[in-house]
């Protein structure tokens, strides 16, 4: 009763988050639907306006209609403002307004230039009158500005200026060139051979030829940045002193204009953030120095934790240190200029997405590397078999374990595959009460048991590594047909050199059976020989062998 209980809590629980998740998707989806709408509303009015722009000088913004585009109006009214400034006979006293019930027409003499509309006034947010009356002096100030431009007097002017000008920039330009081939030799000579000595100094680690090429580029990218800069300038201020240039000269000044002015005030709007996220930056900084420090004094024994390993700490720091900047970030993120823009969630989910879809192996290798951690299975320095490799732990990091084998192999194991083997630790045993070490041999029915205990003793008592205590035993661990196996154990603390003393006990086992001729019969028997199969002790030594002194 009491599970089928908990079962319905659980199943309610499940259907009102899934039904509080579908309410957020609904109300998501419906904010998104406005906000389309409204942006398509925003973009509808922005395509039905358009500017009356003369000479580059902005006279007004005009509404438009599907009968009648705002551009060809803005056109129209632009063509009558160039002839009425082209009319030598046309003085410029002669505009005036004509008030009407739906709008109000600005003319020249007898000729209209535009029309004003309730709709024009409602762009800018003023009354219709006064919007005429400002549009009225700024076609005033337009004409003259039209018409001193193109005097004469003002072109022969400018023309002069911009020949002189011509002159000065191919001046500059050329005497730049030189500066900057004499920079180039100057740079060859003796910044190269600096860059050779502190090669030589840091031992040929740095690359000669690849901080010389980090230079030559930065000296071409600025030769290249300052000359671009100096034709802008130029082009900028020629094409400015006459009329019929001057809107690209308006055009190159925009260009570079609005993307700085774009930076500053996004900077500026953004500072109150960087102030957060520098101060945030600072916090962290000081939080992760004290956990660290905490963490290694834990490691070193100086601060201790109830039920807590030493060799637990650095593992646990790196745990820590990770939800500690996980979660700043997660607090930051709000705050990084430019996070609430549609490129950079897109951006976002992409890299979680490709995080996500490669992240498999990657994220199982970090848990069985944690969970091996505080399991305690090994550690660096431990002999240890692991599947079917067997030699020394080199490192262990959070993704794999690296192994040196007694053929001096370095074998690398993931720890998801670890975490799934059977794992023997020689070092474990070795350091409290000893590793046994064991090897069997088959002796015949024929000799007694206990003169093959005996010598088997006697050859572990002669093999150097082996501890005297605990004792050394033999234990009978199979009667066969035709022999009994006999396995021999014997205590060892040194499990780096297991090998060598297992084959030292071996050599030892033969002397020993062979001074008293007593016949192995392992692995196999057949039957029984003309004579025992022994090595007497004056053949022990036969040529290539020498007797040591």
């Amino acid at each position: 009763m009491i599970s089928i209980t908990s079962f319905q809590a659980v199943c309610c629980r499940r259907i009102s988050l899934l039904g509080f998740v579908s309410l957020l998707l609904f109300a998501s989806f419906d904010i998104a639907a406005q906000e389309s709408a409204v942006e398509s509303k925003a973009q509808i009015h922005e395509v039905n306006m358009a500017p009356v722009i003369v000479d580059g000088t902005w006279v007004a913004r005009l509404r438009g209609v599907s009968s009648y585009p705002a551009k060809e109006r803005a056109k129209r009214v632009r063509s009558k403002i160039i002839d009425a400034a082209s009319d030598a006979s046309f003085a410029v006293e002669n505009l005036t307004i004509v008030h009407r019930d739906d709008r109000s027409d600005i003319m020249a003499g007898d000729k209209p230039l535009m029309s004003v509309f309730d709709v024009d006034a409602e762009i800018e947010d003023l009354d219709r009158k006064l919007l005429t009356e400002v549009i009225k002096a700024k076609i005033s100030s337009v004409i003259i500005s039209y018409r001193e431009d193109r005097s004469t007097q003002k072109l022969v002017r400018h023309s002069l200026y911009a020949l002189g000008m011509t002159v000065v920039f191919w001046l500059i330009f050329w005497v730049a060139l030189r500066l900057f081939r004499r920079l180039d030799t100057w740079a060859a000579r003796h910044v190269h051979k600096s860059v050779q000595d502190l090669a030589s100094k840091a031992h040929h680690l740095i690359g000669v030829n690849q901080i010389w090429t980090l230079i030559v580029g930065f000296l071409s990218a600025v030769r290249i940045i300052s000359l671009l800069i100096l034709v802008y300038f130029y082009l900028e201020t020629v094409l400015g002193l006459f009329p019929w240039t001057k809107p690209v000269a308006h055009i190159l000044f925009e260009l570079v204009l609005n993307p700085l002015e774009s930076l500053w005030f996004g900077f500026v709007e953004s500072l109150p953030d960087l102030v957060f996220l520098f101060v945030l930056f600072l916090v962290l900084r000081y939080v992760l120095k004290l956990t660290r420090m905490f963490f290694t004094q834990v490691a070193r024994g100086r601060i201790k934790l109830r039920d807590f390993d030493p060799d637990w700490a650095l593992p646990t720091h790196k745990i820590v240190r990770f939800l500690i900047i996980a979660f700043s970030l997660v607090i930051a993120y709000p705050y990084i200029p430019g996070s609430d823009s549609l490129a950079f969630k897109g951006v976002s989910v992409f890299i979680g997405v490709i995080f996500s879809l490669g992240s498999s192996s990657f994220i199982s290798n970090v848990l069985a590397g944690l969970a091996m951690t505080y399991r305690g299975a090994f550690k660096v320095g431990d002999r240890v078999k692991i599947g079917d490799v067997t030699g020394r732990v080199e490192e262990i990091k959070l993704m794999i374990t690296r192994i040196q084998t007694v053929k001096n192999e370095s074998v690398v194991i993931p720890n998801s595959n670890i975490l799934n083997t059977d794992v023997i630790n020689y070092s474990i045993m070795a350091r409290e009460s000893g590793l046994v070490l064991h090897t069997t041999v088959g002796i015949g029915y024929d000799v007694p048991w206990r003169q093959v205990e005996a010598m088997l003793l006697l050859a572990a008592e002669r093999t150097r590594g082996l501890q005297k205590e605990p004792a050394p035993f033999v234990l009978q661990t199979e009667m066969g047909d035709f022999a009994v196996n006999y396995q021999i154990n014997a205590y060892c603390t040194e499990v780096n050199a297991m090998l060598s003393i297992k084959s030292a006990l071996h050599r030892n086992i033969q002397d020993v059976f062979n001074e008293h001729d007593v016949q192995i019969m392992s692995p196999a028997y057949v039957s029984d020989p003309d004579a025992p199969k022994t090595v007497p002790p004056k053949d022990w030594y036969t040529a290539p062998a020498t007797k040591p002194e």
